[in-house]
């Protein structure tokens, strides 16, 4: 009687061994169809995802802040975009001289990853 019931279970192995398989190809053909109309579909992702927020008023441009900083110097702020389609932005930062305006002090670039906000 057991050794009839470890038969069945090892003719029934590869059968479920190709369902598992099915399965995880199919899944993987899912994701893969789903990301290429996410990525090539115009508004699709924005739709479901939500839209970027917007952007810096004076992109690309030096923006002086309205005070001065700690050590009295004049700082300067300025976001870039490399990509114009991408999701990042870049903030760069300087410290000027008052009187004499040359730059006295400049401080590592941040990437700033922009958020989706749904409507």
């Amino acid at each position: 009687m057991i050794l009839r019931g470890r038969c069945s279970l090892v003719k029934l192995a590869p059968v479920v061994t190709f369902y598992v398989f099915l399965l995880v190809v199919g899944a993987i053909g899912a994701l893969a169809y789903l990301a290429m109309f996410m990525s090539h579909v115009p508004g699709a992702a924005e739709e479901r995802l939500g839209k970027f927020e917007d952007l810096p008023g004076r992109l690309n441009e030096w923006v002086e802040d309205a005070d001065l900083s700690e050590d009295g110097l004049v700082c300067e702020r300025r976001h870039l975009m490399p990509n114009p389609s991408g999701h990042r932005l870049i903030l760069q930062v300087r410290y000027r001289d008052p009187t004499t305006r040359d730059i006295v002090r400049v401080e590592p670039e941040v990437t700033i990853k922009r958020r989706r906000v749904r409507a």
